[in-house]
């Protein structure tokens, strides 16, 4: 196999937050999420749900395996039986997700996507995030309208939980104390000096970071033949 770009450290990355879910319905949100669950599906997460988005639960090449009625779609909604992996214009030390608007909202100086369905998302089931491009820009202090909802404001919701963020920098978690967040792993040929400075807020930071992991040898077979054999992830994340 060639060398693992850092699309597939981010692939990786991305399906690990699914590892252990068991049957629930993955959502996962954008090109990199997608590759990540269904390599997750093929892999360590066999009992893991995908669907069309629509009324389908799918194989992971797209094939209908069942119906997913919106009644039991909203019934693993609100039951903390799915894992969402969502995009982030904005997010905080406590994971706080912006995607709605750039500025003051009642004259915002950007509008973006909406609210949508993020904090149903986040206080209903777990929810992680991909960010393609970690800058201070997305990785702020304060969120400039909250969508998903943080650790900070979550109140003891009881299905609230942030398993991870995934950037092309590397994996965070908010395995602290006070549920900040931390850096988990370093995608290879970063370094922590890259991680902080594009980082806007102080970022908690073990002593040691780990290496996000390698692909396996299938890994990399599934990604690169048979998942996303277009090349789609490198355009994604830029190598």
């Amino acid at each position: 196999m060639s060398e693992v770009s850092r699309a597939e450290y981010c692939v990786i990355a991305c399906a690990e937050a699914w590892r252990g879910n068991g049957e629930v319905l993955a959502s996962p949100m954008g090109l990199i999420p997608s590759i990540g669950a269904r390599l997750a599906r093929l892999t360590f997460s066999p009992d893991l749900l995908l669907t069309d988005g629509e009324a389908m639960l799918v194989r992971p090449d797209g094939t209908p395996e069942g119906w997913l009625p919106y009644r039991q779609h909203l019934a693993l909604v609100s039951s903390g039986r799915r894992h969402v992996m969502m995009g982030a214009s904005q997010i905080d030390r406590f994971g706080n997700q912006n995607i709605s608007c750039i500025g003051d909202w009642e004259r915002p100086a950007r509008q973006l996507l909406g609210v949508r369905g993020a904090p149903v998302n986040t206080l209903n089931n777990p929810t992680s995030y991909w960010v393609p491009r970690h800058s201070r820009r997305v990785f702020v202090e304060k969120v400039d309208m909250v969508c998903g909802v943080g650790y900070d404001r979550a109140a003891g919701a009881r299905y609230h939980r942030i398993p991870c963020v995934v950037s092309d920098l590397g994996v965070f978690d908010f395995a602290t104390p006070d549920h900040s967040m931390r850096l988990a792993s370093l995608h290879p040929g970063v370094t922590v000096e890259q991680v902080t400075e594009a980082t806007g807020f102080d970022l908690a930071v073990p002593y040691e970071v780990p290496p996000t992991r390698e692909p396996t040898a299938e890994e990399l077979r599934l990604i690169r033949e048979v998942i996303d054999a277009a090349g789609g992830r490198v355009r994604e994340v830029g190598s």
